[in-house]
């Protein structure tokens, strides 16, 4: 599969976690709790397969927009990651509080993804022929596959 292929594949799993998550009331403690469990999870797993892989490749292919445009979407992982995500995580589930913070997390990450697959994506596939695409998705597999098994371990333990 090839690298764009791949990380919209991701950002369908991300918008389906965010809308059933953005859909529970307050009484659905469980499930918000798993949800947001499962949220991280893929949030963490799609960054850092887009910094580690694709945004680097972009920025060193690209020119002064590419290099506006990297920067931007890093400045909107970390916003995600280091402050709505914890935010959330640390928001009782059984709260209003709660819904409003899981909804601004959601048109957040919404807005990002939207950029990718309107503007960083196309661009991308502009600057890269598809064998490297396909060698990317491939590196970006990997990385998933490792990413998960770490991810899982550490919650086993």
């Amino acid at each position: 599969m090839n690298a764009i292929d791949l990380l919209i594949e991701d950002h369908e799993t991300l918008k389906d976690l965010l809308s059933r998550l953005t859909d529970t009331t307050e009484r659905a403690v469980k499930t918000r709790t798993d949800l947001l469990q499962k949220l991280e999870m893929e949030v963490s797993i799609h960054t850092q397969i887009e910094e580690q892989i694709l945004y680097p490749a972009y920025k060193e292919a690209g020119g002064k927009e590419e290099m506006k445009m990297y920067h931007e979407a890093k400045e909107e992982h970390r916003t995600v990651d280091a402050l709505v995500l914890p935010d959330l995580k640390a928001t009782d589930p059984s709260s209003l509080e709660f819904s409003g913070r899981a909804k601004v997390c959601k048109e957040l990450l919404e807005h990002h993804i939207e950029e990718e697959e309107e503007e960083m994506f196309p661009q991308a596939r502009e600057l890269f022929d598809a064998k490297r695409l396909e060698e990317m998705g491939q590196q970006m597999a990997e990385l998933r596959t490792r990413l998960k098994k770490e991810f899982s371990a550490r919650n086993a333990a």
